[in-house]
């Protein structure tokens, strides 16, 4: 139930109707939004909500869905009902164009479906529709809507002889325009034209006698005939018998053409239907967009709870003036049915009211409404509203007399699944009586179970609602420094009026705002006294909280540009770690080739002592020239501590910093053993370090991910087996087998080679010569390998 009969203009319905038109492309949509109605059919609302949510997705999407020849086939149809009747050219063509559509939308939703379940359900009305029709009519009209000369064999028999006798007809008229212009006859600047459809040439007056012909026109000032020769009279009568016969075979093609139409007739009713339907969605979705509006959420239990909700009318109207609309929070339910606003007067409480009636009445209509998406909100089945000034002079009612007429009805009918709409409740006669009948009214209209929201002025309705459940006071906030409004809505506390400040900024004198004061009663004044401090602290906590909250959003800002410039330096770190290591790898490899071309130069010059010792000279420049550049890795300080070394002890090598255990000494050798691997050193060799040192020493190496001794240590073996590998394979191993050996102060090495025809011997040994660390080479026990084992002692 609705009240009273002209809601919708009371609370601007009707402009959003106008807006939505605006928005259709055709009348076929325009008659739908005429048909917009309220409804508290829950899976009917849902139904159209979805169907404009989903179509607003298909904008934002981007995706081609038809868009244009939403055509009123209606009166179409009824014309090609009746026998022996035929639709014109454009007619055919205007229904081309709507059966191009409709086919563009079936495909649409045959191709995209899934995503938009709702609008493809609509497709049912399409069931009976046969797209051969569309063929046919193609077959016939081309696309300007013209009829085709292959529409029949005797249509383009005609056409082809109208074109030659019309081409035979200009050349006929262009040699007689031309003899009659070289004799003079004709005036100057003339040329042929057209009277009556036939082709005539302009004479002047005084020489129509001398051209035979027939005179079809003559000039405003009679001083110029339009004559049609004796010699194109013949032709033109052909032509013009021709255009005859053109015209009875399109009549023929059009009426056979409507005969084929007349069966589809019911199936294209359907689908004007559906055109509509799709033009009318489209035109709520595209105004969702440009109101930003989106589909709250519809739950069965009594709930109104809506975040970031916009009148979308005066948005426009503020956007027009380049201004921003504050955005209400509402949230009624459960025991908080009835809100009761209060406030100064242009505070807001009036768009506030009318905000939440239009948005809930747009959604029970099947539009979507401007509110944030996480918002919810049910559906009510009576839909009351009072609003402005009902004064009727024919029923003798005065303005608080329409009033009670509209309470009256309120508390005839409303009950729990009412939501209604007071504003300025009780005002129109003495405040007295209007407040105290306002308070039985509100009292009586909780007790009915309904919903809504009441603006006043009155005390004893913020009393009230303060005191019975069902009922909440709301307040629209207020500047009191600048005595400015806020515009924003806070439930759970009354608001003042702020009457006796604004009067005081006005100018009012002291002693009439104490007159005042003193007829209010201190009561009163201290509990509006009390109000205005209360608004006073919440905007100083308004204002303080935003600034927490930008200190807050700053420090995340910051937070996040830090974690991404760390990634960055991380990422930057891997790269050059990467790019060192391809370096080296280039190095090493041009190392190994120029000591290849060394052994190869001492081969070829037979092991000659000058040339030996040339090219030893050669390499070492070489050397000298890749050496590359010493980046020292200081490893974090450990403390050395005092005092002989005995078993047991944790010491560490000076010259390559690995960590040992100690496990014998005698005399000035020790032995040790690094993880699995144990050695002899001597004692000079060692410095002592505490347990606690050493863990702080394996998690440095660990941390800066650098050359692990103790793991090099372990997995060192002082043996190399060179057997079966080619010449140019064994020089990288011996080079790195040495480096590493003489790094980990491994003295005694052992390469295997073989004896074989002793390449491999000589390669290696040739190597080992050129090798600064090596001190001294020979070979093995003969029990244990002799010439087939070179024993390497390095310095």
């Amino acid at each position: 139930m609705l009240y009273p009969p002209n809601l919708e203009q009371k609370i601007n319905f009707i402009k959003i109707k106008d807006l939505l038109k605006a928005e259709c492309t055709s009348t076929l949509g325009q008659d739908y939004v005429d048909k917009v109605s309220f409804s508290s059919d829950y899976n009917l609302v849902q139904r159209l909500l979805d169907q404009t949510e989903e179509f607003r997705q298909i904008l934002i999407s981007g995706e081609s869905f038809p868009s244009s020849h939403f055509t009123n086939l209606t009166p179409y149809l009824d014309k090609a009902k009746l026998e022996g009747a035929f639709l014109e050219q454009d007619e055919f063509y205007e229904v081309k164009l709507a059966l191009q559509t409709l086919r563009g939308c079936i495909s649409f939703f045959q191709k995209y479906g899934e995503s938009y379940p709702t609008l493809s359900a609509l497709l049912g009305l399409l069931l009976d529709l046969d797209l051969n029709l569309l063929k046919s009519i193609d077959q016939i009209i081309d696309e300007k809507g013209k009829i085709r000369s292959n529409a029949s064999k005797e249509l383009q028999l005609i056409r082809t002889q109208l074109l030659y006798e019309e081409g035979r007809l200009r050349k006929v008229m262009e040699r007689i325009f031309k003899e009659a212009r070289a004799k003079g006859l004709t005036p100057e600047d003339a040329a042929m034209t057209i009277r009556g459809g036939r082709m005539v040439i302009p004479v002047a007056a005084e020489n129509k006698r001398k051209l035979r012909g027939f005179i079809h026109d003559e000039s405003a000032t009679g001083q110029t005939v339009f004559m049609e020769p004796e010699e194109a009279l013949d032709i033109n009568n052909e032509i013009r018998d021709l255009e005859y016969m053109e015209k009875r075979e399109i009549i023929r093609i059009l009426t056979r053409l409507t005969d084929q139409l007349r069966p589809a007739i019911p199936a294209l009713k359907k689908a004007t239907n559906f055109l509509g339907l799709m033009d009318f969605i489209r035109a709520k979705a595209r105004f969702a967009m440009k109101t930003e509006s989106h589909k709250p959420e519809l739950v069965k239990e009594r709930t109104l709870s809506w975040t970031r909700a916009r009148h979308p009318l005066l948005e426009m109207a503020l956007k027009a003036q380049g201004k921003e609309i504050v955005p209400l929070h509402v949230k009624l339910g459960g025991h908080e049915r009835l809100l009761v606003i209060s406030g100064p007067n242009a505070g807001g409480k009036s768009v506030t009211l009318k905000t939440v009636a239009l948005l809930q009445y747009m959604l029970q209509c099947g539009l979507l409404i401007p509110v944030h998406p996480d918002s919810k909100s049910s559906l009510f089945d009576h839909f009351f509203i009072d609003i402005g000034d009902e004064q009727n002079l024919e029923n003798d009612l005065s303005t608080y007399s329409s009033h009670l007429m509209s309470m009256k009805h309120f508390t005839q009918f409303a009950n729990k699944k009412t939501i209604l709409f007071i504003d300025e409740f009780g005002t129109g006669t003495e405040p007295q009586f209007g407040g105290a009948i306002a308070e039985s009214i509100l009292l009586a209209l909780n007790k009915l179970g309904a919903f809504g929201v009441i603006t006043t002025h009155y005390g004893n309705l913020k009393q009230v609602a303060n005191k019975n459940q069902g009922l909440v006071n709301g307040a629209m906030r207020y500047d009191v420094d600048r005595l400015e409004p806020i515009y924003q809505l806070e439930i759970g506390k009354p608001g003042s009026s702020f009457a006796l400040e604004i009067a005081s900024k006005i100018g009012l004198s002291k002693e009439i705002l104490n007159y005042a004061k003193d007829h209010i009663g201190e009561e009163r004044v201290r509990y509006d006294r009390l109000l205005t401090q209360l608004e006073n602290e919440k905007n100083q906590y308004s204002v303080l909280l935003k600034e927490v909250k930008d200190k807050d959003k700053l420090l995340q800002a910051r937070l996040k540009e830090y974690n991404q410039l760390k990634e960055t330096l991380e990422l930057t770190k891997k790269q050059y770690i990467q790019e060192a290591k391809l370096e080296a790898k280039a190095l090493l490899d041009q190392t190994n080739k120029k000591i290849e071309l060394v052994i190869r130069e001492i081969k070829e010059g037979n092991a000659e002592k000058e040339v030996t010792k040339q090219v030893r000279k050669e390499l070492e420049v070489f050397k000298e020239t890749v050496k590359p550049e010493k980046v020292l890795l200081k490893d974090p300080e450990i403390q050395v501590i005092g005092g002989a070394i005995a078993v047991g002890d944790w010491v560490r090598l000076k010259n390559n910093g690995a960590i040992a255990e100690v496990l014998a000494i005698k005399n000035k050798d020790v032995d040790i053993t690094i993880g699995d691997l144990k050695s002899n050193v001597k004692l000079s060799r060692l410095e002592k370090i505490s347990k606690t040192e050493v863990k702080k020493e394996l998690k440095a190496v660990e941390r800066r991910g650098g050359y692990n001794t103790n793991e090099k240590m372990m997995d060192f073996s002082s043996n190399l087996d060179l057997r079966g590998k080619r010449g140019e394979e064994v020089l990288p191993l011996i080079q790195t087998f040495i480096d590493e050996g003489f790094m980990l102060g491994v003295k005694n090495l052992r390469i295997v080679h073989g004896k074989g025809d002793g390449i491999l011997r000589e390669i290696t040994r040739n190597l080992l010569r050129t090798m600064p660390q090596v001190g001294r080479m020979e070979d093995e026990h003969a029990d244990r390998g002799g010439a087939g084992v070179t024993l390497v002692t390095l310095k």
